[in-house]
């Protein structure tokens, strides 16, 4: 048994018989052949606070001696101090986070700049198949013998209209008033699809026109702007020219007879869509209305109470979707 540690501060301490050191990974102290524990194994400093010392200085019997990582500290006033060593990586983690990302961004890019958008190629080849479709597919498909238009009429109510007559394809020569046509001049006129409508109550005829042009969809884009910022539009001298085919309800429908019209630019193909109506009697309108003031809450001129503007917008949007949809699904638009 060692000496038992002097009181006295101060005192020598005890010598001790030298014994063979212990093996470093050896963490119990090894038993004596009494069964008490033999000489004492002394903690490494660095690491006291792992382990309580049992009365006497000793560690306490069997008890390993286990080294744990320097614990968060805190300051004199209990508040934890900042863990500058555990940011510092989180920072560098998060930099780096940046800089990958930008890089597949610039990669996608310049991938975009080289290869090209398979989106842009996708809307040039719906931009051309649109183009051909008034001689690639039977007129019925672009002007339907019936038509039905859920909603379309004033209040939200249905309308039907039943073709009456369609005009033979033809150029833009004889189609317009000459203002009209000096204002489509710019994106040209490569075909001229005209069908003539009447409404179920047989009281409103109305001409929807498809004008396919030779421009591109740059020049589409340009052209639509500047008609509608020009108010181009809504011109009362701008209004298209019914089709009046002898023989049939519309054989009235001349010039004399428009009351409303709506006039459409396509972008996304190289078309102009516009509708005319009228009263299917052949009474002369002395002030036509633009579709868009005719179907105004509160309007009240007769072109407006007769629902002429939404005969003439609600036709020509069903032929626009009839369009759209021959040239696929991408194209189609809800409206």
């Amino acid at each position: 048994m060692p000496p038992k540690p002097s009181d006295h501060p101060g005192a020598a301490p005890a010598h001790h018989p030298a014994s063979a050191p212990l093996p470093p990974q050896r963490l119990m102290p090894e038993p004596s052949a009494d069964g008490h524990g033999g000489a004492a194994f002394a903690p490494d400093p660095s690491f006291s606070w792992s382990a309580p010392m049992a009365p006497g200085g000793a560690p306490g019997a069997g008890r390993p001696v286990v080294s744990f990582g320097q614990p968060e500290g805190y300051d004199e006033q209990t508040r934890p101090r900042p863990l500058g060593l555990r940011i510092q990586p989180r920072l560098a983690a998060a930099a780096a986070c940046v800089v990958l990302g930008l890089g597949l961004i610039g990669g996608a890019v310049t991938g975009s700049w080289l290869i090209g958008d398979s989106g842009d190629g996708d809307a040039q080849d719906t931009f051309a198949a649109a183009g051909s479709l008034w001689h690639s597919i039977p007129v019925d498909r672009l002007f339907p013998p019936t038509v039905t238009g859920q909603g379309a009429g004033p209040g939200g109510a249905d309308r039907i209209w039943t073709r009456v007559a369609v005009a033979p394809d033809t150029g833009c020569a004889n189609a317009f008033d000459p203002l009209l046509r000096k204002a489509l001049a710019p994106v040209g006129c490569e075909r001229l699809l005209r069908a003539t409508y009447i409404d179920a109550t047989r009281s409103y005829v109305t001409t929807v026109g498809l004008l396919f042009t030779t421009a591109d969809a740059a020049a589409m884009r340009s052209f639509d702007t500047s008609f509608t910022k020009e108010g181009l539009d809504r011109r009362t001298d701008l209004m298209p020219r019914p089709y009046a085919a002898k023989g049939t309800p519309a054989a009235g429908f001349g010039d004399e007879q428009r009351a409303s019209w709506t006039v459409s630019v396509l972008t996304d193909a190289p078309v102009v869509v516009y509708a005319v109506s009228g009263w299917a009697d052949g009474r002369a309108v002395d002030e036509p209305e633009p579709a868009e003031e005719a179907m105004q809450s509160g309007a009240t001129t007769s072109v407006a109470q007769a629902g002429l503007g939404h005969e003439a917008r609600g036709l020509a949007d069903r032929v626009e979707r009839a369009l759209r949809k021959n040239v696929g699904p991408s194209t189609e638009k809800s409206s």
